[in-house]
């Protein structure tokens, strides 16, 4: 999605440690009308899947999640990472490990949300490792559900996520693939398929 790497290079910035801060419109403050764009786009790439549900996992997802989610007319569901007394014990559970902030984590989802004839589209912000996606597909398959896909808005192709998920059998939407970035080079995309 060229506006998406467009946005990328005018707001996005690269800090020590390769970490691409998209904080002014995805992950902290959120520009609403360009995630309904992000929204269209998965729609139209998912659109003759026979969505019916979208996992995300909290907190970046939540937004374009949700925003996807009105072009299909289907609920949100979100993995929570922490468990809190209003959730039951019945529950779907996943480990995933969080290389941006050093921390494992088992995310869980309430077994009354996901169910075998689900057609669940997970949605997330980024994938490099692919260790939430991953954790995100083991839920849905716990449930029985199946996974159409996974649109991601900005996947770092230099990291085994990407290839790893599509080399499972997973489709896989990247919106924006990053070929490299570094605080002297800026960001570069992905322009040849076989990376």
């Amino acid at each position: 999605m060229e506006a998406l790497e467009r946005k990328i290079l005018e707001c996005g910035t690269v800090a020590p440690g390769n970490v691409l801060k998209v904080n002014s419109f995805l992950n902290h403050q959120l520009d609403v009308a360009f995630l309904c764009e992000m929204g269209k786009e998965f729609h139209r790439l998912f659109e003759k899947e026979g969505v019916n549900k979208i996992l995300t996992i909290e907190a970046s997802g939540i937004g374009i999640a949700c925003l996807t989610a009105q072009y299909f007319g289907c609920n949100v569901v979100f993995a929570k990472k922490s468990r809190s007394s209003n959730i039951s014990n019945d529950l779907y559970t996943a480990k995933s490990y969080s290389y941006t902030h050093g921390t494992a984590n088992d995310v869980i989802v309430s077994k009354i949300f996901l169910n075998p004839g689900d057609r669940v589209l997970i949605i997330d912000d980024f994938l490099a490792h692919g260790s939430a996606l991953l954790a995100l597909i083991d839920i849905v398959e716990q449930a029985g559900a199946t996974v159409v896909g996974a649109g991601i808005a900005i996947e770092k192709a230099y990291q085994d996520g990407g290839r790893i998920v599509r080399e499972k059998g997973y489709r896989v939407e990247s919106l924006a693939r990053v070929a490299s970035m570094s605080v002297e080079e800026g960001v570069k995309f992905v322009r040849d398929e076989a990376l």
